[in-house]
């Protein structure tokens, strides 16, 4: 699995035009599910992403996680993670998940860093969406389950 976690001050998603989540300070965590992908990756990556301390402490050091700050996650499923650009300038998607699989250990990711504490948000699985974001600092971590294994 691959999230690329941004920290925001706010964000949102609509589908349709129509906004279904928002979130105040905390991350965006945009997730993508590979073929062969377990549920121990889903599990890895949740602990990841709710521990993961890249907000300031008093000193201006990234000490704190969302738990210390009351930040939420808006979380959003993207397969386009999983794009391979190694050859050629059409991404292949191969290596993505698909169907069913992929959104089951989506919402493994979901409920893992739910049961940590933080509020999430979801976007929807599948859907062609619209997310806003604004990008504090800017940044922006991208953490692997197969490296960090």
């Amino acid at each position: 699995m691959r999230a690329v976690v941004q920290r925001v001050t706010r964000a949102s998603v609509a589908v349709a035009g129509i906004e279904i989540a928002a979130i105040g300070r905390g991350f965006v965590a945009l997730i993508g599910v590979a073929v062969g992908d377990e549920e121990r990756d889903a599990d890895l990556l949740a602990r990841k992403v709710a521990g993961l301390r890249v907000f300031d402490d008093a000193d201006g050091a990234m000490n704190l996680a969302l738990a210390d700050v009351g930040g939420a996650v808006l979380a959003i499923s993207q397969f386009t993670l999983l794009g391979d650009v190694r050859k050629g300038r059409r991404p292949s998607f191969v290596a993505a998940e698909r169907g069913g699989r992929a959104e089951a250990l989506y919402e493994r990711v979901v409920d893992g860093i739910r049961a940590a504490g933080p509020d999430v948000r979801t976007g929807r699985f599948g859907a062609d969406m619209a997310v806003e974001l604004v990008n504090d600092g800017p940044v922006t971590i991208l953490i692997d389950t197969l490296s960090a294994r």
